[in-house]
């Protein structure tokens, strides 16, 4: 009788590999690098060029913008701080974060800013790590002078303009008076970079730094970090974001001289690492194993419950839940999960292929990373192309219908 972590089947294998081929094949997607594993078995897919019109195949060792993934990485180091007692869920952050201390509240969404309320009670570590502090970024408000705002004074990635280094990015959130009361309303983006600043203030070290000493080295994640230094820039694609209405590639960031060449003033816990498949596959395998790598306990087995299991009640998450089901056709699909745990989605209903309880996010650069823990699965698809069109959505459901697919039960 097979055990639920036998690995893949051949036949499955091979139509993952076809149906990646597939959209690369298209036109639509350079090239692309994809990791599936299970048990003791681990398959790589590569496939296509690092440039759309044409140049160096794409590699294993090949670095990618990881985005959005970033986060459900990067919450790590708050669950370590967590483990050692240096933080607690419900201390409030103000000690370390006096720029959030006696916060307004707006009485509406969508009114001005300078129409609030005081805020019922501090912000508190839990509210940080589970996206409910109050501020975020909604695409059900867009449009509203609130989220004007918070484009305005440069708080979020993927503008024109880098963000501003932690102390001045901690002033201009200070600013800014709270969407919803502290813990009533999840909000994306916004928590994921100020658990690093967070961090930071509680450790004294640079985010990087600590992530790299508590996760990244003792990980074996070589390749993982905020920016790429030169003697590895060859390794990193140009990242394009397509022209929505003719599909022409444009170039969102080049290798050479680009934001990711040089280390930023900014080090972004919500999408801002660089990494490869197999350093993923290190850290979520490091997940599905309750926190131990090798011989080593990297976390506790309750901080990684916390982390990959859903903390938010029906009423935390309607924005989230709106979001997922009333913007698909800015999200193609994706979001869909249900819940939400500290930086990353958990699937809480069974709305495709992929199992109850499966962990991750996806980055609008084209990545998207998941752990399964009832079938002892990691996946990691990584693309060039930008989420301005749908083709690395498209191919991110895909990869996962062909995964579950293969599995060899």
């Amino acid at each position: 009788m097979r055990t639920a972590d036998s690995g893949f089947s051949a036949s499955g294998l091979r139509r993952l590999h076809e149906v990646l081929a597939r959209h690369v094949d298209s036109g639509k997607i350079p090239g692309l690098v994809a990791l599936v594993s299970r048990g003791g078995e681990t398959h790589v897919e590569t496939i296509g060029t690092m440039r759309h019109d044409g140049g160096p195949p794409m590699s294993r060792d090949t670095i990618f913008r990881m985005a959005s993934t970033s986060k459900p990485v990067s919450i790590a180091a708050a669950m370590v701080l967590l483990d050692e007692c240096r933080l607690r869920l419900d201390d409030p952050v103000e000690p370390w974060l006096p720029e959030l201390a006696d916060r307004q509240v707006l009485k509406r969404i969508d009114g001005p800013l300078d129409d609030t309320v005081p805020a019922r009670r501090p912000i508190t570590v839990r509210d940080v790590l589970t996206s409910t502090f109050g501020l975020g970024m909604d695409m059900t408000a867009l449009g509203t002078p609130i989220m004007g705002a918070v484009f305005a004074q440069g708080l979020t990635p993927n503008l024109p303009e880098p963000m501003p280094d932690p102390d001045e990015w901690m002033r201009r959130l200070g600013t800014l008076p709270l969407m919803h009361q502290p813990g009533e309303r999840w909000q994306y983006q916004l928590s994921s970079d100020l658990v690093g600043v967070l961090v930071a203030r509680v450790t004294g070290q640079s985010f990087e730094t600590f992530l790299r000493e508590r996760i990244f080295d003792p990980l074996g994640m070589k390749d993982t970090g905020f920016h790429v230094p030169g003697d590895r820039i060859a390794r990193l694609p140009t990242l394009y974001a397509p022209d929505p209405q003719t599909g022409e590639f444009t170039v969102w960031d080049d290798a050479e001289g680009g934001r990711w060449a040089q280390p930023p003033a900014f080090q972004g816990g919500g999408g801002g690492l660089v990494s490869t498949v197999d350093d993923y596959h290190a850290y979520f395998r490091m997940l599905l194993n309750g926190g131990i790598h090798g011989n080593e306990r990297i976390l506790s087995r309750p901080a990684v419950e916390l982390m990959t299991t859903n903390r938010l009640t029906p009423e935390q998450q309607a924005p989230r839940t709106a979001m997922a089901r009333d913007n698909v056709h800015i999200s193609f699909g994706q979001g869909q999960h249900g819940g939400w745990g500290f930086g990353m989605a958990v699937r809480t209903y069974r709305g495709d292929y992929a199992s109850v309880g499966q962990f991750g996010w996806d980055g609008g650069s084209g990545t998207s990373t998941y752990a399964d823990p009832e079938k002892q699965l990691t996946g990691i698809l990584l693309t060039q192309v930008g989420a301005t069109v749908p083709n690395s959505t498209w191919a991110f459901h895909d990869f996962w219908t062909t995964v579950y697919q293969a599995l060899d039960d």
